[in-house]
């Protein structure tokens, strides 16, 4: 699912977002198109907040 259809306050699992990030760079060969790349960063962000979110529950 597209970050830009998540439900607000809703956070995929790190490890399931990860295995998308691998998955789009393996289908882009190691290099990423302007359409890809804008992909990618949207992974990332929410890679990011899923990682925080994680680190507040252990807390």
């Amino acid at each position: 699912m597209s970050p830009d259809l998540m439900p607000p306050g809703s956070v995929r699992p790190a490890a399931e977002i990860n295995e998308q990030i691998r998955a789009l760079w393996m289908r882009a060969g190691g290099s990423l198109s302007p359409e890809e790349r804008e992909e990618y960063e949207l992974l990332v962000v929410e890679w990011a907040a899923a990682v925080r979110g994680r680190v507040v529950e252990a807390a």
